[in-house]
C-alpha cells in the first residue's frame, strides 16, 4: 500500500491560518487539547493507527516554501509579516499527536500551545478520510465520473445565479479527488464559483481562499473569559487584528438567539455578514434579516455564507426564500469532495480543553442550534446553558 501523504503545509483550511495569525498576536501562552470524534462510529480496520502514524510523523517534514510565502505575502496583506516568517519557521511536531486503535475503535487527541497545535485538526480529518477509504479498498467512481458530475454542480449553481466557494477539505475522499473536483469546478469561464477554504489548493488555481474562524475561536473564548463575554471579546479581538479584514462572524457557537444579542450596531456594521453553520437555514435567515432590519441596517448590503451539509436541493430552496432579501452565498463542502458513489465520513475534531494557570484543564463546549451538535463536556453544556439562559 502506498503511503497517504501531505503535498504541502498550505494543504489546510484557510481559517485556520486566520486563526494562527490572530492566536501568535494574542494567546501564545495557552495551551488547548483536541479530540477526534467518530460521529459516525464507522469501524477502522486492523493497522489503521500505525498508518495514520505514519502519515502524521510525515508532517513534520512540511515546510513553507518561498512560492507559498510570497503567495500569502501577496494574496492575504491583512496576515502579519511577522506571523509569516513565524509560519516559514514552522514545523509539525508528531509528538503533540496521540494515536490510539482499540479493536476497530481508533482514539486521536493532540495537545500542546495553541498557536503550534492549531494546524493538526483538518488535515488530520483528511487523511483519516483518505486512509479510511483506502485500507478498506472501496471503490469509487472513475475520474471521469466524479469530474462530470462536478461539472454539473457548478453549472446548477450557475444557472441558478449564486456565488459558492469549495469547503470540503476535511471529509474529502482523497487529495486526488478533490484535485478533480477544482479542476472541474474551473472548467467553466463564466462559472459562479469564488474560491476555496484550501489554501493550497487556491494557491495551485489561483483563487481565493475563503475564510475567518471557526467555533474553536468562541469556545476558547468562553473557557478563557466566560460564557456571558465569550461572543463579544471573540468578535473584538478579530477586529484588533484584522481591521474590518476577514468580516464574516460565525454565529451559533452559542446559538444563534445569543449570538444576536451581542452582535450589536457596532459589529454588525463592521462585520460583512454571518456564516450559518446548523439548525434550519431559512430560519436563520429569517432572523438576521429581521436583526440588521431591527438595528435600521440594510439586509441586501450584508450577507449569509451558508455551509452547513449543503447539496444542490438545499441551496435551491435557501436562494428561492432569501434572494432580493438578503445577499448570499455558499460553501458547499462533502458534497463536491466526497461524492464518489460511496459513503462520506462523519467524523470531526473539536477543541475540547484549555488550560487554566493553575493547569488545571477547563472544559469547552459548542452549543450549536441543532442540539444533537452539542459537543463537549456534559456539566459544562449544563452551565453553559444556565448562564446564557438556553431554554429547550
Amino acid at each position: 500500500m502506498q503511503h497517504v501523504r501531505l503535498k504541502s503545509i498550505l494543504d489546510n483550511d484557510f481559517y485556520k491560518i486566520t486563526m494562527q495569525n490572530a492566536v501568535v498576536k494574542l494567546f501564545t501562552n495557552e495551551i488547548v487539547k483536541y479530540e477526534f470524534i467518530n460521529r459516525g462510529q464507522h469501524n477502522f480496520p486492523d493497522n489503521f493507527a500505525d498508518e495514520l502514524r505514519k502519515a502524521v510523523d510525515d508532517m513534520a517534514n512540511l515546510k513553507l516554501t518561498k512560492e507559498e510565502k510570497a503567495y500569502l505575502r501577496k494574496t492575504c496583506p491583512y496576515l502579519s509579516l511577522p506571523y509569516l516568517d513565524f509560519l516559514e519557521g514552522y514545523q509539525y511536531d508528531p509528538s503533540e499527536v496521540k494515536i490510539e486503535q482499540n479493536g476497530s475503535d481508533v482514539k486521536v487527541s493532540v495537545e500542546g500551545y495553541w498557536y503550534r497545535t492549531i494546524l493538526w485538526e483538518v488535515p488530520i480529518l483528511a487523511l483519516i478520510s483518505e486512509l479510511h477509504y483506502e485500507m478498506n479498498h472501496f471503490e469509487r467512481q472513475s475520474n471521469q465520473e466524479v469530474i462530470d458530475k462536478t461539472v454539473e454542480k457548478g453549472k446548477h449553481l450557475t444557472d441558478l445565479g449564486v456565488s459558492f466557494a469549495e469547503f470540503g477539505t476535511r471529509r474529502r475522499h482523497s487529495y486526488h479527488v478533490h484535485n478533480l473536483v477544482m479542476e472541474a469546478l474551473l472548467q467553466d469561464e463564466n462559472s459562479t464559483f469564488i474560491g476555496t477554504s484550501n489554501v493550497h489548493f487556491a494557491m495551485k488555481f489561483n483563487v481565493k481562499p475563503i475564510g475567518t474562524h471557526a467555533h474553536e475561536w468562541f469556545m476558547f473564548h468562553a473557557a478563557e473569559f466566560g460564557f456571558k463575554m465569550a461572543n463579544s471579546l471573540a468578535l473584538e479581538h478579530w477586529i484588533d487584528v484584522y481591521r474590518g479584514d476577514l468580516g464574516v462572524a460565525l454565529s451559533d457557537t452559542y446559538t444563534t438567539d445569543v449570538f444576536f444579542q451581542q452582535f450589536d450596531k457596532k459589529f454588525s456594521k463592521l462585520f460583512d455578514g454571518v456564516r450559518h453553520d446548523s439548525g434550519d437555514p431559512i430560519e436563520f435567515a429569517e432572523k438576521t434579516i429581521a436583526h440588521y432590519q431591527s438595528l435600521g441596517i440594510n439586509p441586501l448590503f450584508k450577507y449569509i455564507i451558508f455551509s452547513d451539509g449543503l447539496n444542490l436541493e438545499k441551496v435551491d430552496e435557501i436562494t428561492k426564500a432569501c434572494r432580493g432579501k438578503i445577499g448570499i452565498s455558499f460553501g458547499i463542502g462533502t458534497n463536491l469532495t466526497n461524492d464518489v458513489g460511496l459513503k462520506p465520513m462523519n467524523i470531526v475534531m473539536k477543541l475540547i480543553g484549555v488550560q487554566a494557570p493553575n493547569k488545571e484543564w477547563i472544559p469547552t463546549v459548542k452549543l450549536s442550534d441543532e442540539k444533537g451538535k452539542y459537543t463537549g463536556d456534559p456539566k459544562m453544556i449544563e452551565l453553559a446553558k444556565e448562564f446564557l439562559r438556553i431554554q429547550e
